[in-house]
């Protein structure tokens, strides 16, 4: 039975703990928690696949494309999500899909750990508290950052580690198993569905129909420049330029109109 060794689940349980108690770089750390890419990276160098991680973690990441937070508060964790799913994935051979389904229930769970987290911050907000009216600083630093990171490791790494150390290696050999089963289509078709839900919410959220356009125009020429090999490199310095010449136009637009027909002195001939 393949597994994950001591010393790999400790470094992606102190990775996702660094992650969720915003250790590595202040605010900035959110970007890393409310997306699972970083997390299957570093899981992909922990356990030598990186391709393997990246390919799995990009499917993951299409669930969470049209997720936002309001207060910070995720209805599910990316990260944690990634942290289990991926190396389960790895482990078992699983497709993308298949992974995404994983994902899903770990990644609730990790809200309620989060939330949870919340809770025993109340308890050193108290002493925050008291550090302000006696306007202690060093104090105020030691229960605002030092005591809230200490709290989020006590928290994440052991149940983290568990459950990569004990717990993926079990749902891997489960799952392949039932390889060549009913269940495991199922758990295709369903991971699959939760990506398109994922990029349906985020062109909701986009909310305007005429930049609809952009997304089939990005659709259909990944589709007929497939067999070219282009990289996405390109495909992002297509699109920058794209959309360097749609808001130059729209610029354009806006002045004329806000001059009016008869007033010409304000344009340059660098507007044309």
């Amino acid at each position: 039975m393949e597994t994950l060794s001591f010393w790999q689940s400790l470094i992606i349980a102190l990775w996702v703990a660094a992650v969720m108690s915003r250790a590595l770089l202040g605010g900035a750390t959110l970007t890393l928690r409310f997306s699972p890419l970083m997390t299957g990276l570093v899981v992909g160098i922990v356990m030598g696949d990186v391709a393997g991680a990246m390919v799995i973690t990009a499917a993951i990441q299409l669930i969470y494309m049209g997720v936002f937070s309001p207060g910070g508060t995720m209805p599910s964790e990316p990260a944690v999500a990634a942290s289990i799913a991926v190396p389960v994935a790895l482990l078992g051979n699983l497709e993308p899909g298949a992974a995404i389904s994983v994902a899903v229930p770990v990644g609730l769970l990790g809200a309620y750990l989060y939330q949870f987290r919340f809770f025993l911050n109340t308890f050193i907000g108290k002493g925050t508290d008291k550090a302000v009216k006696e306007l202690n600083h060093k104090s105020i630093t030691r229960t605002v950052i030092i005591y809230p990171i200490i709290a989020s490791f006590v928290l994440f790494v052991p149940l983290i580690f568990v459950a990569l150390y004990w717990g993926a290696p079990v749902i891997a050999d489960v799952i392949a198993a039932l390889e060549g089963t009913v269940a495991i289509h199922i758990l295709n078709v369903v991971g699959g569905g939760l990506a398109a839900i994922g990029i349906a919410t985020t062109i909701y959220v986009i909310g305007k129909r005429s930049y609809i356009v952009f997304f089939l125009l990005a659709f259909f020429m990944s589709v007929i420049f497939k067999d070219l090999g282009i990289t996405m490199v390109t495909y992002a310095i297509l699109g920058t330029l794209i959309a360097a010449m749609f808001v130059l136009a729209k610029s354009n637009t806006n002045k004329a109109a806000t001059a009016g027909p008869g007033n010409t002195d304000d344009f340059d001939d660098d507007d044309f």
